[in-house]
């Protein structure tokens, strides 16, 4: 894809599934962008892991609190969090206000922006730029001034669809990086790309991973 012919548009909280499995499916093809003061980051999310409501491992489990509020907001806000007190990780809050879950962004392929991801992430390969959630918002430059903001203004930090996209099909595997509830199929990813993170092993056609339509 050719990021100077890319037009992004801005998605609306409607035209966001409020279930949060399927709020991460829908996402995948998507893009992230950051329009920053130094210029505009962009890239088309391949690969987002759901953390629907009462998953013991998603971080609204417990309830309400002042760190977590962002999940419970309206489908369509960023929560962003310092996980493992070594990276932030980018997340979209899902289902009604009120409701805690969440889906995290893993992966993006870079589309805008490519130099000043580099800059921040020096001699590192095209693919590996934002190839991991603590990667994404390492090269976008996202931090936790971010964390609560509305994904759907199409200002700042937003999410968006490219105009006249192709169909992108999606598959579901096992999450990773988890302690418990790792066999759940809520990982979903682009077939194919090399930007999504994790195993090879466990995006192999015959291994764990399911093919699922979706339209882009």
């Amino acid at each position: 894809m050719n990021p100077t012919s890319t037009r992004i548009m801005p998605l609306a909280r409607a035209a966001l599934p409020v279930d949060t499995v399927e709020l991460a499916r829908f996402l995948i093809g998507k893009c992230v962008v950051y329009d920053r003061p130094d210029g505009r980051v962009s890239g088309r999310i391949v690969e987002a892991e759901a953390y629907p409501v009462g998953d013991s491992t998603g971080h609204a489990f417990i309830g309400r609190r002042d760190y977590n509020e962002s999940l419970f907001f309206a489908r369509g806000h960023a929560y962003v969090r310092l996980t493992y007190g070594v990276s932030y990780m980018l997340n979209v809050s899902s289902e009604a206000e009120g409701t805690g879950a969440g889906v995290l962004l893993r992966a993006v392929e870079p589309l805008e922006g490519i130099a000043q991801m580099e800059m921040r992430r020096p001699g590192v390969k095209l693919r590996d730029l934002a190839r991991g959630p603590g990667r994404l918002t390492l090269a976008f430059g996202i931090g936790p001034s971010l964390n609560g903001v509305d994904l759907c203004t199409g200002k700042g930090l937003w999410l968006g669809a490219i105009a006249r996209a192709k169909r992108v099909p999606v598959a579901a595997t096992t999450r990773i990086g988890l302690s418990r509830e790792m066999h759940r199929p809520l990982r979903f990813y682009e077939p194919g790309s090399p930007f999504v993170s994790g195993p090879r092993k466990l995006l192999m056609p015959g291994g764990l991973a399911v093919e699922i339509d979706s339209e882009s």
